[in-house]
């Protein structure tokens, strides 16, 4: 394969097999694909120019039309050998040539699946596309659902990330230090993980102090680290858009008292939730699980949202694999199978226990769950 094809044609052709089936079975004739991520899924494009609509037309015989600016045809040329190309001027509308492809691939009038949660169809053009002569139908979540399982393929590019995450997050450990900007770190960070294969990740990493331990999508800017300080570390990798994030809480020169107490309550909680991910087990058990070992250190009213969520392949603004978050929330039903892989967290802070965190890039075998992020310790670290 060429650096420009990151999945074989039969790999190709076996996702478009089964969304094809996916089809079938919602009773669709067809489908407008508007989620980056699927679309890479189906076709291998791989750029930056999806911060500009994209949409992917397919229909149950597995024909394509994908429609996109007219400006990134040699980037579709180059990449893109199983989909007709749609290409719009800029002072055209992108919904124009979506009709068109809807004609050419015989769906006109009929039953077609739109993705109304994804964050990459604007309003302006979903309304102008359902102008169109079809039986319009929300079908969001129908491909994404398809990318949860990974092939061995994705499983082998998602290892390649983790490792990267693993060593830019050991470099990044290591320009900790008295004095240390937050600036040192993230260039110690991307240096490593960047020199070790990673593509730009979906998002992060994100570096920020003690007093921005609450702000959960805030990263570096300007600070400097000293003695006694926490550094939150959320880091991720990218192989061929696999994403692979992990964190580690480090601390400046020395650490608050009971601190290897905390350390060992996140260490337990990360065992209790790669325990609880079984092949055929529940999402919410992990939950669950993790749940009782914070029940476990007195902190029976501490809730999170969840305790991870899926992670596979990952464009800006996020690595979490799509337009939604599929997570490890209270109860949740959602079947755990072979091949999904989690971003797991076990996360204490700004609770009755001093501040600590992990989390790994976990893969469930069918010997259970697998932590690819491994050469990172999870013990207290002080640097």
């Amino acid at each position: 394969m060429s650096d420009t094809t990151p999945f074989p044609p039969a790999e190709l052709e076996s996702r478009v097999a089964r969304a094809c089936k996916a089809l079938a079975a919602n009773e669709l004739d067809g489908i407008l694909v508007s989620v980056p991520e699927s679309i890479y899924w189906l076709t291998g494009l791989d750029h930056w120019g999806f911060f500009a609509a994209h949409v992917l037309v397919l229909n149950r015989n597995g024909e394509m039309g994908l429609v996109c600016r007219g400006m990134e045809k040699i980037t579709v040329d180059n990449q893109v050998h199983n989909a007709a190309f749609y290409g719009h001027k800029d002072h055209e509308e992108l919904s124009d040539y979506v009709l068109k492809a809807v004609s050419d691939l015989g769906l006109k009038g009929g039953r077609i699946g739109i993705e109304k949660r994804s964050l990459f169809l604007t309003p302006r053009h979903a309304e102008l596309i359902q102008a169109g002569d079809a039986n319009w139908v929300d079908a969001s979540g129908v491909i994404d659902d398809l990318r949860q399982v990974k092939s061995p393929l994705e499983m082998d590019y998602t290892r390649k990330a983790a490792r990267a995450a693993d060593l830019g997050t050991l470099a990044a450990i290591e320009a900790v230090r008295d004095g240390a900007s937050d600036y040192e770190i993230a260039a110690a960070y991307h240096n490593r993980m960047i020199l070790e294969g990673s593509e730009y990740p979906g998002f992060g990493p994100f570096i920020r102090p003690t007093t921005r331990l609450g702000e959960e999508h805030t990263t570096w800017r300007g600070d400097i680290f000293r003695n006694g300080d926490a550094v939150f570390l959320e880091t991720c990798a990218a192989y061929r858009k696999y994403q692979a994030p992990m964190g580690r809480l480090v601390y400046v020169g020395n650490a608050p008292e009971a601190a290897e107490k905390s350390a060992q309550l996140a260490i337990d909680g990360m065992k209790a939730i790669c325990g609880a991910l079984k092949p055929g087990g529940k999402a919410g058990d992990a939950y669950a699980a993790w749940r009782e070992v914070a029940a476990s250190a007195g902190l029976h009213d501490y809730e999170r949202h969840h305790c991870g969520y899926m992670v596979g392949i990952g464009f800006p603004p996020s690595w979490t694999g799509g337009s939604m978050v599929t997570s490890l929330f209270p109860k949740s039903e959602r079947t755990l199978e072979v091949g999904m892989v989690f971003h797991a967290h076990s996360w204490f802070t700004n609770t009755d226990v001093v501040d600590y965190f992990v989390s790994n890039t976990v893969l469930l075998t069918e010997n259970g769950a697998e932590i690819l992020t491994n050469q990172t310790p999870e013990t207290l670290i002080i640097r």
